[in-house]
């Protein structure tokens, strides 16, 4: 992976981490769009705080921001929230792996000191 797309992709979870940012995402999954005022209402955080939350989602591409009159309405962004997902999924089945791995090892281990104990 290119060092671009890396920092890309760090920045992507590093957003993702925070759980106030999620709130934000849910709620915009659920209404399709809206304002800060609006997801404010809706969150237990100000309208400022909401801005910045959707500053850091719209570095990352996860949400969309265009101006209606005078204010902004956000929305998340499908294709940049899928390409998420599978990234999301690629690293699950990675520690699926690895744990399994471990399972085996830990399995391997067992019968062998169940045979040296019966002996």
């Amino acid at each position: 992976m290119s060092a671009p797309a890396l920092e890309r992709e760090q920045d992507l979870w590093a957003a993702l981490a925070e759980p106030s940012r999620l709130r934000v995402l849910d709620v915009l999954l659920d209404r399709g769009d809206a304002t800060p005022t609006m997801l404010a209402k809706q969150l237990p955080f100000t309208r400022q705080a909401v801005t910045k939350h959707l500053a850091v989602l719209g570095r990352v591409g996860l949400v969309d921001g265009r101006r209606q009159g005078r204010e902004m309405h956000y929305a998340v962004e499908p294709q940049r929230l899928a390409e998420a997902a599978r990234q999301l999924n690629a690293v699950a089945a990675q520690w699926d792996r690895r744990l399994a791995a471990i399972k085996r090892i830990a399995e391997a281990v067992h019968a062998r000191r169940a045979v040296a104990g019966d002996q």
